[in-house]
């Protein structure tokens, strides 16, 4: 039906204060089976133009094929048909990407009725346009001077958690927010630790100005689970996490599993004692006398930037019942390790053996600690601290290397895959969530660290090849013991009454032959 004058004026006027009503009633988009179609909201897609309007930061955790990207286009259109002098800038992960969320804003504006074009396209390019209200929108690549010229009155980051370098890409591009910009980031979730888990994280905790808002498949009121099931028929769980459920623990690249992480979270609980002169020395189980222990440090590089630390696995039960991270200097974490490892029985001591962690292993010995780990240079087989003093090419303490980093790293996902081990540890359980594959090496993701992890790789690898060689080595020289014993049968002839008759005796024959087996004890010592 044709509108007269004063029904259009009426129309423009309700258009521009709201963009749920301009989108529904005359937005148009483009379906891959139906062509150009009327853009008849859903209730999230309404619900998203509300939080734009009223939040001038908004960060979007969703899953795919929502329609999320169109709803922003749409928003932009908006912004610049009804808004004088709006600067819009759209980033994605590649610049062909930004250029066809442009490409979308660009098609609503062209099938708008020619009455509500108040202002018409000026400037017409491939990865832009302008209006003759002064409005434009560009679609720019990710280099770190995007728009950093320039007064943005809206910034819209398309797959943020796909962006790389997108920590300093913000930092460029919020100053030029500073006179009143919005910013829209929209995503669906890419692991942890980057720069757009961390954003939507912190929106859900208030610790910043974005508001957060999360749309998962089923917020879709055509998908129910029989969608799902066969949605997700021949996706691998981490797609799973990434396309549909907005779940950041289960889509990055993460060495541990995602359902192994979740155990792992589970598991954490209060330390019953925190220790210590900093009172970063955790503690889980008291010293048990009957138990043994395996103490693994990893000594901090000295340039402030990650801790030095250590763990206490329990060997019967392979729990960790004890962690330290903290950042005392040489002098200190030597006196910190002697006294641990005394006061849990003067366990097995594993320091991995870098450049700082050589004065460690110096300065232990000259404590005198009585049970340092030592190893063949070159193989790494296990000797114990007695032998090393015989042993010329004895190195003390555990050396990773290019070789040794990606075996210690796979024994310990084996050790947490199998159920092997048991954490309590909040601070190891993040360092997991962001510990990632980048290319084919295992490492903490950029800003984070992997200190308590390594430690703990190296307990893993020890518990399960020096210490499982050295108790083999062990049962085989009490057999070679006892295939040297002297059998020795002693007839017994007198009887009772008889002079020399004394029960519990030993004969000469038999006192020999307990001195012979004792001259074997060598061979078992440790």
């Amino acid at each position: 039906m044709a509108l007269n004058k004063k029904e259009m004026m009426a129309e423009i006027v309700r258009c521009g204060k709201d963009p749920s009503y301009f989108c529904k009633k005359y937005a148009k988009i483009s379906h891959p089976m139906r062509g150009s179609i009327p853009f008849d909201l859903y209730d999230f897609q309404e619900s998203a133009l509300r939080d734009f309007k009223e939040n001038r930061f908004s960060v979007i955790l969703k899953a795919r094929q929502l329609g999320i990207s169109t709803t922003v286009a749409a928003y932009v259109a908006w912004l610049m048909l009804f808004h004088k002098d709006k600067n819009v800038l759209v980033v994605a992960t590649k610049l062909g990407t930004a250029a066809n969320l442009v490409k979308k804003i660009k098609s609503i504006h062209k099938n708008l009725p020619a009455w509500l074009k108040i202002s018409d396209i000026a400037i017409d390019n491939r990865n832009s346009f302008e209006l003759t209200n002064g409005s434009q929108v560009k679609a720019s690549s990710t280099s770190g001077d995007a728009g950093r010229s320039e007064a943005l009155s809206l910034l819209v980051i398309d797959e943020a958690a796909f962006v790389e370098g997108i920590d300093e890409l913000w930092a460029g591009l919020y100053p030029t927010l500073s006179t009143g910009g919005r910013c829209i980031a929209l995503s669906t979730p890419n692991g942890v630790g980057n720069w757009f888990h961390k954003t939507y994280i912190e929106a859900e905790q208030n610790v910043n100005d974005f508001h957060p808002v999360n749309l998962p498949w089923s917020v879709h009121p055509d998908r129910d689970q029989e969608w799902f099931e066969k949605e997700t028929r021949n996706m691998s769980r981490r797609q799973i996490a990434q396309e549909l459920e907005c779940n950041f623990n289960a889509s990055g690249e993460t060495v541990i599993h995602s359902e192994d992480l979740e155990r792992i979270v589970s598991e954490i609980c209060e330390p019953k004692y925190r220790t210590g002169f900093d009172r970063n020395f955790w503690l889980w189980e008291q010293y048990d006398p009957q138990a043994t222990y395996l103490m693994v440090a990893d000594v901090a590089r000295g340039d402030g930037a990650d801790y030095s630390v250590f763990h206490i696995i329990k060997l019967e039960t392979m729990e960790v019942i004890g962690e330290y991270q903290g950042k005392p200097n040489l002098e200190d974490y030597a006196t910190i390790l002697d006294n641990t490892g005394r006061e849990f029985g003067n366990c097995l001591l594993v320091v991995e053996n870098n450049s700082l962690g050589i004065s460690i292993l110096e300065k232990l010995q000259q404590k005198g600690y009585p049970n340092i780990y030592y190893s063949i240079k070159g193989t790494h087989e296990f000797i114990d601290s007695v032998r090393a003093e015989s042993v010329n090419n004895s190195v003390p303490g555990f050396t990773t290397s290019s070789k040794t980093r990606p075996l210690i790293v796979a024994k310990m996902e084996e050790f947490i895959r199998n159920k092997l081990i048991t954490t309590y540890s909040t601070r190891l359980a993040n360092e997991f969530k962001t510990f990632i594959w980048n290319n084919n090496r295992a490492e903490a993701m950029r800003s984070y660290h992997d200190d308590l992890i390594m430690a703990l790789a190296i307990g893993c690898w020890v518990r399960d090849t020096a210490l499982t060689i050295s108790k083999k080595d062990l049962e085989y020289k009490k057999a070679m013991v006892s295939s040297m014993k002297l059998n020795t049968t002693r007839l017994h002839t007198s009887i009772p009454g008889m002079t020399g008759h004394q029960q519990g005796v030993w004969s000469d024959n038999a006192k020999k032959e307990m001195q012979q087996q004792k001259d074997f004890i060598w061979l078992i010592k440790g």
